[in-house]
């Protein structure tokens, strides 16, 4: 009878193996184990930890947790909106001249709120521990160094801490030319900051799946995230 070590090392590298069995029946028969807690236990038995938890709690390989992550790809997914909204175009864009004016009012409102979310991301994507969302949100703080000069005409200014701030009365006195150029279409400014910032969502979510604990239902559950995005993969 095969031991508890053989079997777990068989279902830990039986992908890479040459298996008598299809890597299909093999797939269903592991997520068959999981479903009936049998794969919980012979997890147990492999690692023979003294001080081990409940595999119903998390195991994380992530290097944040799972609430930092949560905060990330929140604020990651509000400035990609408000991104968007800056450089929509057709009947959603805000640089649509009416008798020769532009509603100022309504540009800096959105110019604002893209500020705000910019901050927001910076805050949170300093805080991570994880390589990928460090190299994402210091990529996003280099483009707007890039756009520095430009940003400063219209009354945005870049920080020492890299986080911006926005000068109302010069935002609206700016030449309307230069806000269209940061602000308007797929290749402007604010285009690449929502892809760079759809890049960090895109990481946080990855490093979700490390944070998330795998349950004996075979699903994920978690406290900031709803399960059902990672259990739809199952």
């Amino acid at each position: 009878m095969a031991t508890v070590n053989q079997m777990a090392n068989y279902s830990f590298h039986n992908y890479s193996s040459n298996s008598p069995y299809d890597s299909t029946s093999t797939i269903l028969r592991d997520y068959a184990s999981v479903k009936n807690g049998s794969y919980k236990k012979l997890l147990k038995a492999y690692y023979d930890k003294s001080d081990s938890k409940d595999l119903n709690t998390s195991i994380s390989t992530s290097l944040d947790s799972s609430k930092t992550i949560a905060k990330i790809h929140n604020a990651a997914l509000s400035l990609s909106s408000s991104a968007d909204a800056l450089s929509a175009k057709g009947s959603k864009s805000l640089f649509k001249a009416t008798e020769g004016s532009y509603d100022m009012d309504r540009i800096y409102k959105a110019a604002n709120s893209f500020v705000n979310d910019y901050n927001t991301m910076i805050h949170e994507g300093a805080k991570a521990e994880s390589k990928s969302i460090l190299k994402s949100t210091l990529s996003l703080t280099r483009l707007s160094k890039s756009n520095k000069n430009l940003l400063k005409d219209i009354g945005i200014t870049v920080g020492s801490n890299n986080k911006l701030t926005i000068d109302e009365e010069a935002f609206k006195k700016a030449d309307i030319n230069k806000i269209k150029t940061l602000f308007q279409g797929a290749s402007s400014y604010a285009a690449n900051v929502s892809t760079k910032a759809a890049k960090i969502k895109g990481n946080a979510l990855v490093e979700a799946l490390k944070s998330n604990t795998y349950t004996n239902k075979a699903n994920y559950s978690n406290t900031y995230f709803e399960g059902a995005i990672y259990s739809s993969f199952f």
